[in-house]
């Protein structure tokens, strides 16, 4: 009798009917199976990461726990079976026990790698080892029509077999099993007798799998055959390295399909001794500003592995870069919180992180740079917030949308393009690219021909004001402060006289009694050209958008009063001065006017019953004048 795999994961009593998977698993499995990948031969890829995957975590544990790996076999067997048309991949790795079992492989893409990382360095959940008992694993019912699974967990007595056929279930009972590890025997469909063939699974473990550090060992009757190199990757000289093996390299640390953009392979040698192979990833993973989410770099000593979740090995704003880093100079038997403290990871860190910069840099002049920077741009803003040390590179990395021309340009070509007479580099801060060119705040700056940098990230309300100045040039929000011009060359700006100045400061005062509770001041525009009124920050307040992300993130509670910037040339304006000045009450249209500017910045009026009335009033007044 078999166990019974409930919904969460866990085994209810034992020895019960065996277990249907979840709703909709059958279909997504058929999926996974038959839609996910386009070549079949990619389940040996998956299942022979797994058991390396498996391999490692034995190793990590047996670092602290000495008897986990008194019978370990670091070595991957596969057993083809031309009688009984099976294929067995069989692994000395770390195992599962009965609820491992029913919980990794009954729940699609669970991932038996994410909980083990979570118990060990209190990783999340989400995670970058090259195999997993996810999604991946699924990929055996490509070949398969059952699939059995054999695991003893180190240090356990017991084992358990689970069986599936991919379609009505799966069931968990007890079995034996000699020593610690995982045999995944493969019940080969009809059409899939060919990876029964050595010479197919040569080829098959050549093409994905050669990289790998454990020996992967086919099986023939008597006589066992290694059929990689069985040397790590990152430890060959650059010269045999293909592109082939790089990028099959780069897929088993990112599982997916992309091309990678670049890659680096460092050896250092002398006071500070380590090797890396990393990578610039082609494609931005689903969970890049996940909170839970770490950098995708492993730490190997002497070619053992380590852990994934070093903190401090490279910089949260590069943790997008896939690799591998083994160092020569650690303790093998290190814990993690020796790592934390230890400097030799702090110069580790310093050398990758310069090099990795290096490496964009080089590859920014390149056609798939700006690819790239869609996809990693604002990760890598956060370094100009967080890492003081490497600002110069990354402004210079640094790539942006504009009001003046199509595409991304770079604070180099900003300076270029400056007029003369701009004595700074204007930015404007929201969520739309588009939306921000509509802003009444850019009038005055189109009108004068003046650039003006489109910042939509969140990370943009933070870094400009911590880098300040750029090559000499301080950075400059159009929504704070007063927006003065006249200095700069060319363009047109609207010319207010004495007089219309001056008969436009009694309106100013009314309008000001009117909102004395709403705002901070009203006051005449320099920036307006085509709007009648708009909403600023004054020169020592916060930006209207980084407060409107605090509120959000309810790190604010109460709203700074803002400016009202009055266009002393629009008509409507023009119209109120008369009316104010004829002795007409303007108390209701001060309050259109600022739901107005309101509006414009994408913020809900204050009053809406308030603001239906005043409008519904101001229309009906203006259709019995017409």
């Amino acid at each position: 009798m078999s166990e019974t795999a409930t919904i969460d994961g866990s085994l209810a009593q034992p020895f019960q009917a065996a277990q249907s998977f979840q709703a909709d698993v059958s279909r997504l499995l058929d999926i996974v199976a038959h839609a996910l990948y386009s070549d079949r031969e990619v389940f040996l890829r998956e299942l022979i990461s797994n058991a390396s995957d498996a391999c490692d975590k034995r190793r990590t544990l047996a670092l602290t726990e000495h008897a986990l790996g008194v019978d370990a076999d670091y070595r991957i067997r596969l057993v083809p079976d031309t009688a009984a048309r099976t294929l067995t991949v069989t692994d000395g790795g770390i195992g599962m026990d009965g609820e491992e079992l029913a919980r990794n492989l009954g729940t699609i893409a669970h991932s038996g790698t994410a909980t083990f990382l979570t118990q060990l360095a209190e990783a999340p959940a989400e995670t970058n080892l090259i195999g997993q008992f996810g999604v991946g694993f699924y990929a055996a019912f490509m070949v398969a029509d059952r699939v059995e699974v054999l695991s003893r967990r180190a240090g356990s007595e017991i084992a358990h077999r689970w069986v599936s056929d991919g379609r009505t279930g799966f069931t968990v009972e007890p079995a034996t099993r000699e020593s610690a590890g995982t045999d995944i025997t493969l019940h080969l469909k009809a059409d899939a007798a060919e990876f029964l063939e050595k010479d197919r699974l040569e080829q098959v473990i050549r093409k994905y799998s050669d990289h790998i550090a454990i020996p992967i060992v086919i099986v023939a009757g008597e006589a066992e055959e290694t059929a990689n190199t069985a040397s790590a990757l990152w430890t060959r000289p650059k010269s045999e390295l293909t592109d082939e093996a790089l990028t099959q390299f780069y897929r088993h640390l990112s599982p997916g399909f992309d091309q990678p953009f670049g890659h680096l392979h460092i050896r250092a040698e002398g006071a500070l001794e380590f090797s890396a192979l990393l990578f610039l990833p082609g494609a931005k993973p689903f969970d890049l500003f996940s909170p839970e989410r770490r950098h995708g770099v492993k730490l190997y000593v002497r070619r053992v592995f380590i852990t994934d979740g070093c903190e401090g090995l490279i910089p949260s704003w590069l943790r997008f870069v896939r690799g591998v880093v083994d160092s020569a100079d650690l303790p093998l038997a290190v814990s993690r919180e020796m790592l934390q403290g230890n400097p030799m990871i702090g110069r580790i860190a310093t050398a990758i992180t310069k090099r990795v910069l290096a490496e964009i840099d080089k590859r920014s002049t390149e056609e798939g740079y700006t690819a790239f920077w869609e996809n990693f741009g604002a990760v890598l803003k956060e370094g100009l917030y967080e890492g003081f040390e490497h600002r110069e590179v990354l402004l210079k990395l640094a790539r942006f949308r504009s009001t003046t021309r199509d595409g991304w340009v770079s604070l180099a070509d900003y300076k270029a393009a400056m007029k003369p007479g701009q004595t700074a580099i204007y930015t404007i801060s929201g969520d739309d690219a588009e939306k921000l060119k509509a802003s009444p705040q850019l009038e005055a700056f189109r009108a004068k021909g003046v650039e003006v940098l489109l910042l939509t990230d969140p990370i943009d309300e933070f870094w400009p004001v911590t880098v300040g100045t750029y090559d000499g040039t301080s950075f400059q929000s159009v929504t704070r402060g007063q927006a003065d011009l006249s200095g700069v060359e060319g363009g047109t700006t609207p010319a207010v006289d004495e007089a219309a100045q001056a008969a436009l400061d009694p309106l100013l005062a009314a309008l000001q009694l009117a909102l004395r509770d709403q705002v901070k001041a009203v006051r005449a525009s320099t920036r307006l050209t085509d709007s009648a009124v708009c909403l600023v920050a004054d020169a020592g307040d916060m930006d209207i958008r980084l407060e409107k992300l605090l509120r959000q993130h309810r790190q604010m509670d109460q709203a700074t009063k803002r400016v009202l910037e009055v266009n002393p040339t629009h008509p409507l304006i023009l119209a109120l001065s008369k009316q104010q000045a004829a002795g007409g009450d303007v108390e209701d249209a001060a309050f259109l006017l600022l739901d107005q500017a309101r509006i414009v910045e994408g913020e809900a009026v204050a009053d809406p019953a308030a603001f239906v009335r005043r409008l519904n009033a101001a229309l009906a007044r203006g259709l019995a004048g017409a």
